[in-house]
């Protein structure tokens, strides 16, 4: 049951004189109604039935000064129970007592849902907006990773301790395997080549999981049959044996990403959106590691407008030089500064340059296409054919080195189908304003790093995607209210 606020402030209160006028979380508490926390989870609570439940409000406070903190479920209630400035945020008086430390755990994972989250990131931003505190029309979006809260394991060490659990749960459930199965585990260290390796471990498990479903009656026992069933889905994934599928047991969602080509991590990757004036997270998604940057980027800025609907800029980096990600952008009447990817435009403007009039390209001896032709691959990638004047290629000075086959009367310049209007982007990006504005998407990067190092977004806390979600997710609520508490404090001190 959900009980009313209990407003009545006892006489330790006064207590709460002592903490500064400047501090973070008073400015906080003075500036922003934290109301909407009850009002998003009022759903979850039964008003008229059952035990009396902790409040809302305070539950969701308590887990931003964890991750405002850095702190494990038991430390923030620890600390709650003896700093003022904690107590004076939670709404509580100094002699009030605070929910067990288990309750943080379950509240996460049964009351908190994705979704809140983002309306809570949201009706925070909106307040600012309403109470003149922030203004911004910019945002920028970037991805950062994680790591897993366990280990990396190789393909074969993976199946070995699947093996280990299919005994273990046949043991616990009193099942005798017959002496037709060999429980004898291969020991791989032996072996050097990783593929031959993971190849016999493969064999071993295959006739583990065939042998252990052909006892009699083993489907009635559940337990057994969800561990076979998931060990069957772990080795059929085609990704598995290539290295790009589960790496660990313990988190089985995680997955192996790439910062550069040879610098890798195991884990997960939150992407946002954050305003480039006030350093706002806006919206969040969190994936697995192996997520490519910009696939949701219109559900972030849908999220992102909700908050601030008046967007004229928008900033990322290479990764989102992408043509359906600029169309959107251009649909919202906003401007794109985001460099352009050498992956999506190969072209030499040095020898080459487009004018979109006329739909030519010009070679730099002045030669100019007269035809072009649209092609289909059957992999679905399309692409055009620009064929340059014939005779002038024919009399050109340096045939030989932009015509070396001696079969090609003529220059044919094969470009992708968007070249043409990437071109223009190309050359948006040579002017001042260009680059002096896309000085403003180094905001993101400072706020990666500012996550990761104070607030604990470096490593996961938990296992699985919903657990990394929703830590991502609070700790952009904290930050955003850290950044609130900076302007509040610059505004006074002027």
């Amino acid at each position: 049951m959900l009980k009313n606020k209990n407003t009545q402030l006892s006489i330790y209160s006064l207590l709460y004189d002592k903490i500064p006028k400047n501090h973070t979380l008073k400015l906080l508490i003075e500036a922003i109604d934290f109301s909407f926390f009850n009002d998003l989870l009022e759903h979850s609570f039964n008003k008229y039935y059952g035990r009396p439940s902790i409040e809302p409000e305070l539950m969701v406070k308590i887990l931003i000064l964890q991750r405002l903190y850095d702190l494990s479920d038991e430390r923030v209630i620890a600390e709650a129970s003896l700093n003022l400035a904690y107590m004076y945020f939670l709404g509580i008086d100094p002699d009030d007592t605070l929910p067990d430390p288990s309750l943080l755990a379950k509240f996460r994972t049964t009351k908190l849902e994705e979704a809140i989250l983002d309306d809570m990131i949201i009706e925070l931003i909106k307040q600012c907006v309403e109470k003149n505190i922030i203004s911004d029309t910019g945002v920028s979006i970037d991805s950062t990773h994680s790591s897993a809260n366990t280990g990396k394991l190789f393909p074969e060490k993976v199946m070995s301790r699947l093996a280990k659990k299919i005994f273990k749960t046949a043991q616990e459930e009193e099942i005798e395997l017959p002496d037709t199965i060999n429980q004898e585990i291969p020991d791989t260290r032996e072996i050097k080549d990783p593929k031959e390796a993971n190849e016999k471990m493969k064999n071993y498990l295959e006739e583990t999981i065939s042998s252990v479903e052909s006892i009699p009656g083993i489907e009635q026992n559940t337990q057994l049959k969800e561990v076979l069933e998931n060990a069957k889905e772990i080795i059929e994934d085609p990704k598995f044996m290539e290295f790009k599928g589960v790496r660990s047991l313990v988190d089985q969602e995680a997955r192996v990403g790439y910062k550069s080509k040879t610098d890798n991590f195991f884990g997960y990757k939150m992407e946002y959106m954050i305003s480039t004036e006030n350093r706002m997270i806006t919206a969040v998604r969190v994936h697995n590691g192996a997520y490519v940057d910009g696939t949701r980027f219109e559900e972030l800025l849908e999220l992102t407008k909700k908050s601030l609907p008046s967007i004229t800029e928008v900033y990322g980096d290479k990764a989102y030089f992408k043509k359906a990600i600029l169309d959107k952008i251009v649909e919202i009447e906003a401007t794109p500064y985001i460099p352009v990817s050498e992956s999506a435009y190969r072209i030499d403007e040095e020898q080459f340059s487009y004018n979109k009039d006329s739909d030519q390209w010009f070679c730099a001896q002045g030669n100019q296409t007269t035809t072009k032709k649209h092609y289909k691959r059957k992999c679905g990638k399309q692409s055009y054919n620009y064929y340059f004047e014939l005779e002038k290629c024919r009399n050109c000075p340096v045939r030989d080195l932009c015509i070396p086959s001696n079969n090609t009367v003529r220059k044919v310049l094969a470009v992708g189908i968007n070249t043409p209007e990437f071109y223009e982007y190309s050359q948006q990006q040579k002017n001042e304003e260009f680059k002096e504005k896309y000085k403003k998407r180094a905001c993101q990067e400072w706020k990666n790093g500012e996550m990761k190092n104070f607030h604990g977004l470096n490593r996961a806390k938990g296992y699985g995607l919903k657990s990394m979600s929703i830590q991502a997710k609070l700790t952009a609520l904290a930050v955003n209210l850290k950044r609130i508490a900076g302007i509040l404090s610059s505004k006074a001190a002027i």
